[in-house]
């Protein structure tokens, strides 16, 4: 799973990456958790939406629009046949940017966080779907990430991580039509680099700098 993230460039780096004109402007964050408004990266351009996918013909709740609440993630495996995820990942793929990402081990009775972030450059793109939910209290617009199985740096912290896409496969992975699971796939492990960090990031109110540095052993040595 991917359940918190985060995005420090600056806007004009992030244009820069991804060909864009513009961005939204956005504040540097250390602490992305669920339901935050997320920037992505789509084949019209970059928007902010809610992390946490709405499918198209959900519900309304009271009156109110869908949390997405449990919807944060997409599974390689099956997000062309589950039918909250599959028409999104055949017509609303989108990149989410993202400095880094943390994850979970258990080291003892405490589960420990991890922050992972490129080996060169300063971005990643993960893969993403997003959706446009139209009702009362609407319109809202929304995102998921997908994940996939762990690469060799990622196993010894957890069982799955964002399917992060190559540059060089940007257009390809925003153009709607046939979907594309030969990118769903485990990123190189050379192109990412995980370091132990303070569990303060555990609470989603703690948003700073201190939370992505490295505290400790590296998960090499555990």
């Amino acid at each position: 799973m991917c359940g918190r993230f985060a995005l420090h460039a600056s806007p004009e780096v992030v244009a820069l990456q991804f060909g864009l004109d513009s961005v939204p402007a956005f504040a540097p964050r250390y602490n992305i958790a669920p339901a935050s408004q997320v920037l992505v990266v789509r084949e019209d351009g970059a928007a902010m939406v809610r992390w946490g996918l709405v499918p198209c013909w959900a519900k309304s709740v009271n009156g109110r629009p869908p949390t997405g609440a449990g919807m944060n993630n997409a599974r390689a495996e099956t997000v062309a046949e589950k039918p909250s995820f599959r028409e999104a990942f055949r017509r609303r793929r989108c990149l989410i940017p993202a400095s880094g990402f943390y994850e979970w081990t258990l080291e003892g009775k405490l589960k420990q966080p991890y922050y992972i972030h490129p080996a060169a450059g300063e971005l990643f793109a993960l893969a993403g779907l997003w959706e446009r939910w139209e009702g009362r209290g609407g319109p809202l617009e929304t995102c998921a990430v997908i994940t996939t199985e762990p690469n060799s740096v990622m196993a010894p912290i957890h069982e799955r991580m964002p399917v992060i896409v190559d540059a060089a496969n940007y257009g390809n992975w925003l153009s709607a039509g046939v979907p594309l699971q030969a990118l769903l796939v485990p990123c190189a492990p050379a192109s990412i680099v995980a370091h132990r960090v303070s569990r303060a990031v555990n609470d989603t109110r703690r948003d700073h700098p201190g939370l992505v540095e490295p505290q400790g052993r590296e998960p090499s040595s555990m």
